[in-house]
């Protein structure tokens, strides 16, 4: 049995420069992960199964179409497989949430696969199935901060945040991707630059949020919630939406707001974690 974590994604920095003619848009984003997040475990089996378990399970389902199988169809076609699996997903992070939940469990798929089948993580093939699946599923695969380009699927290792101190919220509020990029306004205000990690995202800016404030009005309440905690370095939201993120000076701050943001809105999740 192997058993991969699929931690969350953060978009540390989101630049929208342009559309594409393909449709998708033209993006630089700082990728961070952080050291949580939903589990894969795939085991050897006769017939192939899908079990989800976990706070958002009912939100998933047993469904026969998410990206975890088509992850395992694509690498049995790729790779010339003929196995069988039982994989379970211990879904610990809300759905369409911004946090690359479905894109994060799909590469734990195909990390485990790779594993199972002696296939190298650095196998080109391996990145190709990815891409296949869609934008954000490299940047999970490769786990590790990364400055984005292109859909955000070209990829450029950077330096993390060793292990900051960090806060996750989201008002469990769904927030369409496609919804949110229709709202985009069409300004392109310039690029991510250079310099450290920590520096470019509090240089730069999620370009997606006031189209996600106007579509969920929480996204707003929320950033000023987290804003206004001690110890704050960085507060915004990742990805699309609706989930925003603080990184803290120490954990104690970020323990302190968590308690704080709790006590305030107990129907809000949260995450309290590290970002690497």
């Amino acid at each position: 049995m192997l058993v991969e974590p699929a931690p969350a994604k953060l978009n540390l920095a989101l630049h929208v420069r342009a559309r594409r003619a393909d449709g998708y848009h033209a993006l630089e984003t700082l990728f961070a992960f952080a050291r949580d997040g939903d589990v894969v475990t795939l085991a050897p089996a006769e017939r192939d199964s899908f079990t989800v378990t976990g706070p958002f399970a009912a939100v998933i389902g047993d469904d026969a179409d998410n990206l975890i199988v088509r992850a395992v169809t694509a690498f049995r076609a790729v790779f010339g497989v003929d196995g069988r699996y039982a994989i379970m997903l211990d879904k610990r992070l809300p759905v369409a949430s911004g946090i690359g939940g479905g894109s994060a469990d799909a590469a734990a798929t195909l990390r485990a696969l790779a594993r199972h089948h002696g296939v190298a993580g650095d196998d080109a093939r391996l990145d190709a199935v990815a891409r296949a699946l869609g934008a954000d599923v490299p940047a999970c695969l490769l786990g590790r901060a990364a400055l984005g380009t292109g859909r955000g699927d070209d990829l450029v290792p950077i330096a993390g945040l060793g292990d900051c101190p960090a806060l996750l919220v989201n008002p469990l509020e769904k927030v369409s991707t496609a919804a949110v990029f229709a709202r985009w306004d069409g300004v392109d205000r310039g690029a991510i630059g250079d310099g450290g990690t920590l520096a470019l995202a509090l240089a730069g800016r999620n370009d997606l949020q006031p189209a996600a404030e106007a579509i969920a009005p929480a996204v707003r309440d929320l950033l000023e919630a987290l804003r206004q905690q001690g110890g704050v370095i960085l507060a915004r939201m990742s990805g699309s939406g609706a989930t925003c993120f603080a990184l803290f000076d120490d954990g104690a701050a970020r323990d302190t707001a968590a308690a704080a943001i709790a006590a305030r809105h107990p129907a809000w999740w949260q995450l309290a974690t590290s970002v690497a």
